[in-house]
C-alpha cells in the first residue's frame, strides 16, 4: 500500500499544520455580525420614538396606577375587617365602631390600652357632628383622618362620607400602666 500524504502547509517553527482562523468567510461573517450589532445599538439610543411605543408607556403606567389603587383598596379592606375583629374585644386595637339603629351614642366601656393609644374607624355622613368623652382625664381625645381635631376643643362637623380615625392617646404626666382601663362615649349626632 502506498502511503498517502496530504498537503497542508507547515509552519517552519513548530512543525504543526498552520490554522488560521480570519479566513475569507469568517472575515465576512465577522463584518456583517459588527454592523448588525451597531445598527441594533443605534436604534436602540435613539431618542424618536414611536407614537405606538407611546401608548404602550401609557397603558402599562395606567394599568400600574390600577394595580396600586386596588393594592391599597385591598390593604384598607383588611385593616377594616381587622378593626371590625377587634371591636368584639377590649384589648386589641385598632377598633371599627358603628352605630347602632336608633341610638346616637357609642358607648365602649372597660376597654384596654395596651400601647400607648388606642384607634378607633368610624364612618359618619356628611352633615353630622362627633363628639367624644372619656372617663379618664390622661386620655387625649384626637381625629387624625381625614385632618386633625382635638375634641377638648368641642365637637367635629363632617364634610364628608369617608373614614375617620379617632386617637385616644395617653397623655399622663406618669409612665403609662401596663393595661390602662377606660370608657369611651362616641356621640355622632345629625
Amino acid at each position: 500500500m502506498k502511503k498517502r500524504y496530504s498537503i497542508i502547509p507547515k509552519d517552519d517553527d513548530s512543525g504543526k499544520p498552520k490554522r488560521t482562523f480570519l479566513r475569507p468567510n469568517n472575515i465576512a461573517v465577522a463584518v456583517f455580525g459588527l454592523i448588525f450589532l451597531f445598527l441594533v445599538f443605534v436604534s436602540a439610543c435613539s431618542p424618536e420614538t414611536s407614537s405606538e411605543d407611546q401608548s404602550l408607556t401609557g397603558d402599562k403606567s395606567a394599568k400600574l396606577d390600577r394595580k396600586a389603587q386596588n393594592a391599597e383598596e385591598v390593604e384598607e379592606s383588611i385593616r377594616n375587617s381587622y378593626a371590625r375583629l377587634a371591636a368584639e374585644r377590649t384589648d386589641l386595637c385598632p377598633k371599627l365602631i358603628q352605630e347602632e339603629v336608633g341610638s346616637q351614642v357609642i358607648e365602649r366601656t372597660e376597654e384596654v390600652m395596651i400601647d400607648n393609644y388606642c384607634d378607633y374607624f368610624l364612618y359618619p355622613r356628611s352633615g353630622q357632628s362627633i363628639s367624644v368623652k372619656v372617663n379618664n382625664s390622661q386620655i387625649e381625645a384626637l381625629l387624625v383622618v381625614p385632618m386633625m381635631h382635638n375634641f377638648a376643643n368641642g365637637d367635629y362637623k363632617v364634610d364628608s362620607y369617608d373614614k375617620h380615625v379617632i386617637r385616644l392617646a395617653y397623655n399622663g404626666a406618669t409612665y403609662k400602666p401596663k393595661n390602662l382601663m377606660y370608657d369611651v362615649a362616641v356621640t355622632v349626632s345629625d
